[in-house]
């Protein structure tokens, strides 16, 4: 996985990798459940903080870019669920590794965009 400086390519590209991911293990995995959540969850994360790089106020901004680190959150818990049934080695891993950078980057814009706005405006993280 590559490293890439614009964070929504990352994110694009994490939601990319986890789609190939899933094709690899799909077949020999029991937990479709997981397979179409971690799919969903990193999917709607590039998705969602897309939306709010064109939206209109900070206010919306906002609630994009937190329902986008939610996202990532949700897809963390689900790498987690597999790192405790020993499922995906190395390639899990790494995949954990940058989600968990994209939700460090993630929550430090959310953060830099909130400093700049009312606190009335302020979304928890």
């Amino acid at each position: 996985m590559k490293k890439k400086y614009d964070f929504q390519d990352r994110l694009v590209s994490f939601a990319g990798d986890m789609i190939l991911f899933v094709i690899k293990y799909r077949k020999k995995f029991a937990g479709e459940y997981l397979f179409d959540q971690i799919l969903r969850s990193s999917g709607s994360a590039a998705l969602n903080f897309a939306e709010s790089q064109g939206s209109a106020s900070k206010k919306d901004y906002l609630h994009r870019a937190t329902i986008a680190l939610k996202e990532l959150k949700e897809t963390e818990i689900n790498l987690r669920i597999m790192k405790h049934i020993k499922f995906g080695g190395d390639e899990r891993s790494k995949l954990q590794k940058e989600n968990i950078e994209l939700i460090k980057i993630l929550r430090t814009i959310i953060k830099n965009k909130t400093a700049s706005t009312p606190s009335s405006t302020s979304p928890s993280t």
